[in-house]
């Protein structure tokens, strides 16, 4: 019985510490695993990813292969992706940002984007660049709302937008115009 006793709790133990092990790696798999995703929307984004479709909604992106086999990967839980395209003359109507078919009218263009959340604190105030296809990706906090302001050649935009499930994550609303000190 002793004998029984030691081996139940020998192997306790071992599963424990076991389990301990994964769950300390799980952490840093994790964060591993939204870099990466991090990354894979970014290529998509920037067009480094051929021969592929890629949307990308509040909670997954969605890629396309040329066989139509549809492959969903699952966005962070703390982050939202939101896609802004600026822009003066020419838009389209988007709720769900495609990474590889949306097109801006701004392409490759500097802006001063400045986010702050409800609160008035600052989430974001960078001089940002848009991609070739005209817009601009930011990864912001989950379950909030912020006012956007994006400043380029003396003209702005500003807007709310809102990062709680099923909200939009393209942006092509933002219409910048000349400011009233112009």
């Amino acid at each position: 019985m002793k004998m029984k006793l030691l081996a139940f709790i020998g192997l306790s133990v071992i599963l424990i510490g076991t389990s301990l092990f994964f769950e300390g790696n799980s952490k840093e798999l994790k964060e591993n695993e939204v870099q990466n995703i991090k990354e894979l929307v970014q290529d998509y984004s920037v067009g480094n990813i051929k021969n592929q479709s890629a949307s990308i909604t509040s909670h997954q992106l969605i890629v396309t292969e040329s066989d139509d086999n549809e492959i969903t990967y699952a966005l962070p839980d703390d982050e939202f992706f939101v896609s802004i395209a600026p822009y003066i003359n020419e838009t389209h109507p988007c709720a769900i940002h495609s990474l590889t078919g949306c097109t801006g009218e701004l392409t490759d263009e500097e802006f001063s984007v400045y986010i702050e959340d409800k609160e008035g604190n600052e989430i974001l105030n960078q001089t940002l660049k848009s991609h070739a296809n005209g817009f601009i990706d930011i990864w912001l906090p989950r379950d909030k709302t912020y006012h956007v302001t994006i400043e380029h050649d003396g003209k702005i935009a500003e807007s709310e937008i809102s990062t709680f499930e099923q909200d939009n994550t393209c942006i092509a609303t933002m219409q910048l115009k000349e400011t009233k000190n112009s």
